[in-house]
């Protein structure tokens, strides 16, 4: 079997524990190595990541390990390795520090929701918006009576924007205190935030 043969994209979690056996080869140099599913799927992933086969993967570690350490146990160490780091990095990338520096860089009104329609986090042109709007308004992040309704249910809006691909949804929506109402159109995308579904909202027009 070549290193290139390819693997289900996950595996039950019984069968992802199973040894498999292959024979690796890169140039004249043939390995026969046994390791658990799991990691021949996650070699073939960081391989695929940096441009090269399961082959030139293990060729690289096979170059780097301690002479007596054990080949398969160095991939499994890799693989590991890289996995957390990997993990750590998109980590950062979906932190809601992320979400909030999205908002500051963006020149349009715009706010982060959740699920549970509570507006997360806002930049300071969405704060002028409502400021402008509603004159009365001191502090926005001090105001508990500001309430905000889309014209699409936030739980229609996700599943849409699961669907299509993150592919932005145009809605209305309106902001009101007291009996003062403002409204508006808005394109939605889903954040890039772990957790619990975020929405980023950016004021059109």
């Amino acid at each position: 079997m070549s290193g290139d043969a390819g693997q289900p994209a996950a595996f039950p979690e019984a069968d992802a524990a199973l040894p498999e056996f292959r024979v690796v080869s890169r140039g004249n140099e043939r390995r026969g190595i046994r390791l658990e599913r799991i990691f021949w799927q996650a070699a073939k992933e960081i391989a695929r990541r940096n441009g090269t086969t399961i082959a030139g993967f293990i060729d690289e570690i096979s170059k780097q390990k301690d002479e007596s350490a054990n080949l398969a146990s160095a991939i499994r160490v890799a693989c590991l390795s890289s996995t957390i780091g990997r993990v750590a990095h998109l980590e950062r990338l979906t932190s809601g520090k992320t979400v909030s520096s999205i908002l500051a860089a963006v020149p349009s009104p715009g706010f982060a929701l959740g699920a549970n329609k509570q507006i997360l986090a806002f930049n300071s042109a969405f704060q002028m918006l409502v400021r402008r709007q509603f004159p009365v308004l001191a502090e926005v992040e001090q105001r508990t009576d500001l309430k905000l309704a889309l014209d699409i249910n936030i739980a229609e809006l996700i599943a849409r924007l699961d669907q299509n691909g993150n592919t932005p949804v145009l809605t209305g929506f309106a902001i009101g205190v007291g009996d003062r109402r403002f409204r508006g159109q808005l394109n939605a995308v889903k954040a890039p935030a772990s957790g619990a579904d975020t929405v980023l909202a950016f004021v059109v027009g």
